[in-house]
């Protein structure tokens, strides 16, 4: 893993740095299909783990049931239907410790949660969340579609008008939590229950709608984790880490 050795603000050059990769190793699983607040305190454990240093970086990978998590910078007064909609299409609501507003997560979307120490890596929080951009930029280039960042909506990643990708962060004592959403093949349709992040009037898409044929999750997981592995100049290694809290200290 590359340390910077300073503040940068090119963040484009950033990347020649960091695929000189050290070969520090990030635990890498897939954990299926997880309710929000299991795979929030599966973070939370994590988070404390590695600050004790107790264990290696780590990406989770997973998908959602169908949930509105409302974040810190925004709260329910972007839900534009009624509270029997919710309950008739079995959505629930989770506010939580991210940035960002309301988005909603379901079966389809492939969400990431780093586990990383931005101290030890040398980020700050605006060259994290470039990286993360970059990591589904890269990802979206390997399947074709072009993605790209939108400057009055800073967090998530656009392909012309359309959102497909959100993120939001939290950060305590250099430790991330939360990440990425990337609408893969999940119904779009709920999208139109919210403003997600607080926006008006602006289109969702996702991977199989753009490619015109669905696209399972699954099926990027290696490529999510290749484009992961060069912006961040980290080798991952597919693994489950409740074994290395058990083997932990």
């Amino acid at each position: 893993m590359v340390i910077s050795s300073g503040k940068k603000t090119n963040y484009p050059g950033i990347l020649k740095d960091a695929e000189l990769s050290s070969g520090k190793i990030c635990i890498a699983d897939y954990l299926g299909v997880v309710p929000y607040e299991l795979a929030l305190k599966q973070q939370q454990i994590l988070r404390r783990a590695r600050a004790e240093g107790e264990i290696p970086d780590v990406l989770l990978l997973l998908q959602h049931p169908p949930v509105f998590t409302v974040g810190r910078f925004r709260g329910e007064e972007d839900i534009t239907v009624s509270p029997d909609v919710l309950i008739q299409e079995g959505i629930a609501i989770f506010h939580t410790n991210r940035g960002g507003g309301i988005t909603y997560h379901g079966p389809g979307q492939l969400v990431g949660y780093p586990i990383l120490d931005l101290k030890e890596m040398g980020l700050g929080v605006r060259e994290y969340i470039w990286k993360l951009e970059e990591t589904i930029i890269r990802l979206l280039l390997g399947l074709g579609i072009n993605g790209l960042r939108v400057a009055r909506y800073p967090g998530g990643v656009w392909v012309g008008e359309e959102k497909i990708c959100s993120v939001g962060i939290h950060i305590s004592h250099y430790i991330t939590m939360h990440g990425f959403a990337l609408n893969v093949n999940n119904d779009l349709r709920y999208f139109e229950f919210i403003n997600p992040c607080g926006m008006k009037g602006n289109a969702m898409t996702s991977v199989s709608e753009l490619l015109g044929h669905s696209v399972e999750p699954e099926a990027i997981i290696e490529a999510v984790l290749n484009s992961f592995s060069a912006v961040f100049g980290l080798k991952c290694e597919q693994g489950d880490v409740d074994d290395w809290l058990h083997a932990a200290p």
